[in-house]
């Protein structure tokens, strides 16, 4: 049976021509951690909740107050929404989310989609990578002096958002960085966030309050990763 994912949205929202960030978890936690910091930088507002039969039943407290674990956060003036969760979701979902990410960004005309994949590496300075789904992405990650992965391959939510971005058109960038994989990782958070910055024109990262972000979502991220793996083990066996 196709698990089917639900997307409510508290307003109509415009978003035309603007930009999807895919805030979804991967290896360390960079993208989870750099969306986040970018959500307190630039006065985003929550406007929908992603939510799943298939998704481990689990509320995130926050300030006191229940959160379902995957948002949407919209910074209108910017044309700017983001995907951001607290679930590491298991590999049996990830094209059917990154399905339904393409088509909330074809509902709303979005022009780009940016995601990303960090990489295991015992050096983060390593350069960052990028790649595109069509030509026209290709020639943005140029322009923003990332440089282009030309071979290699790309997992998950990021690489099914590209191979259906290039059958369909959608433009979609993915980021790669370098990460050690342990501890808040605010480096790799830091730079993937300025790549971001770069790619959504206006959008900006506040680096200095990025490490206490790094910090407080990573033990956000475990501690639901903790509390629903034993729910995991029984839905996904």
């Amino acid at each position: 049976m196709i698990p089917k994912i639900r997307i409510r949205e508290i307003k109509k929202l415009d978003l035309e021509e603007g930009y999807l960030i895919d805030g979804f978890p991967s290896v360390g936690f960079s993208n989870a951690i750099a969306t986040e910091s970018m959500i307190h930088t630039s006065q985003f507002e929550l406007e929908g909740v992603i939510d799943s039969e298939s998704f481990p039943p689990i509320s995130i407290i926050k300030d006191g107050k229940p959160n379902f674990p995957t948002r949407i956060f919209v910074n209108e003036k910017l044309k700017v929404g983001i995907f951001l969760s607290y679930l590491t979701l298991d590999q049996s979902l990830h094209r059917i989310t990154a399905k339904t990410m393409l088509s909330w960004a074809k509902k709303h005309k979005i022009k780009l989609i940016v995601s990303c994949v960090a990489i295991k590496s015992p050096n983060e300075d390593e350069e960052m990578l990028g790649i595109g789904s069509t030509e026209s992405a290709r020639t943005k990650v140029k322009e923003t002096g990332l440089k282009v992965l030309e071979h290699g391959t790309v997992p998950g939510i990021p690489g099914v958002l590209l191979n259906e971005g290039s059958i369909s058109n959608q433009d979609v960038i993915v980021i790669i960085v370098h990460t050690d994989g342990e501890g808040p990782d605010f480096k790799s958070s830091a730079k993937l966030c300025m790549a971001m910055s770069k790619l959504i024109p206006e959008a900006s990262c506040d680096i200095p309050s990025l490490q206490k972000e790094a910090e407080k979502a990573e033990i956000m991220i475990k501690e639901a990763e903790e509390e629903s793996k034993y729910l995991k083990d029984s839905m996904y066996r």
